[in-house]
């Protein structure tokens, strides 16, 4: 399969998307799966016949460890805890 940036979610045959644990009674979070091509996807999960994103292994990890080590927290415009 030929994944890209904005295809939609359901053509991603076999995706296991995943949500977390922290996510809202809303529905209010992205979902994330690894494709069998070795790339992540990402969804909302407010839309998931949507578009998604394509990531490649070391794009997510890099993502991964900068949510972990707090560079997004300012974002949010207020303190996370």
């Amino acid at each position: 399969m030929r994944t890209y940036n904005g295809m939609p979610a359901t053509a991603l045959a076999g995706a296991d998307w995943r949500k977390s644990s922290a996510s809202n009674s809303q529905g209010a979070c992205v979902e994330l799966a690894r494709l069998g091509t070795g790339e992540f996807a990402v969804r909302n999960s407010r839309n998931p016949e949507g578009a998604a994103l394509i990531y490649t292994r070391a794009e997510i990890a890099a993502l991964i460890e900068g949510v972990k080590m707090g560079e997004f927290d300012d974002l949010l415009g207020e303190a996370v805890s």
